[in-house]
């Protein structure tokens, strides 16, 4: 498993298949309801037991915004170059995956979407996240710079989403270039799409390798924030 978390749609030709076994809608022992659209096109995954690795592994606090799970094909995937989404209540995950690890990886980010709005003022409140993830960004820019990469630097000081930004990184530079270049900077090359996603990126390298060495090195602010939220009480 990569550090990248990238959540980029993936092809059903990219992944390993097998025979198709059915897979049962179930719910779990936190209460989720697991639906399933479309069938798993990798039966070497077994959902239930990465759902209870989830719920194993994230607190109860951090899950109440989940009622359900979604497995499928959605046409979201398609317009968003995405291979997950969260919306009202829902994780929707696509039916292609790698591995168990890679699933996991995608549950565990998409719920930490689902954060932002109960958790919005304790995480970007005092704008110590903000302005850590800026501070990266114009370093982003100066070394993208004297790579010979030019874009407009009013486009490194925007937090929020920027879908011509995000393919300039994504196919210009190309993320195996950035990650190469952004070692030390971010936790990884999708991390600097957006503010939203490096906050998302965090806390999915939070629950992915809990020994935290390297996440608390690269973004100190951001971890900060996720020490809070895995037990507000403690503060």
């Amino acid at each position: 498993m990569t550090r990248m978390h990238l959540l980029r749609l993936k092809m059903p030709q990219q992944m390993k298949t097998s025979s198709p076994a059915e897979n049962k809608d179930f719910y779990t022992a936190g209460g989720l309801h697991v639906y399933f659209k479309d069938q798993l096109l990798n039966n070497d995954i077994d959902p239930e037991r990465v759902i209870a690795k989830v719920e194993g592994t994230l607190p109860a606090h951090l899950r109440d915004e989940i009622d359900t799970i979604i497995f499928g094909h959605f046409d979201e995937f398609e317009e968003r170059n995405i291979n997950a989404f969260y919306d009202s209540g829902a994780l929707y995950i696509s039916n292609v995956q790698h591995d168990e690890a890679d699933l996991y990886d995608d549950v565990i980010h998409e719920i930490s979407h689902s954060l932002e709005v109960p958790y919005g003022y304790d995480i970007y409140g005092d704008q110590k996240v903000k302005k850590e993830f800026l501070r990266k960004r114009e370093h982003l820019y100066n070394i993208l710079w004297k790579e010979g990469f030019k874009y407009p630097k009013s486009a490194f000081l925007d937090v929020e989403y920027d879908k011509e930004f995000d393919t300039f990184l994504h196919q210009e530079v190309g993320y195996e270039k950035l990650s190469n270049l952004l070692t030390g900077l971010f936790i990884s090359p999708y991390a600097a799409t957006s503010l939203r996603e490096y906050f998302a990126t965090g806390f999915t390298d939070f629950y992915l390798y809990p020994n935290h060495g390297a996440l608390k090195k690269v973004s100190p602010q951001l971890y900060n924030k996720l020490l809070y939220l895995y037990d507000p009480k403690r503060t």
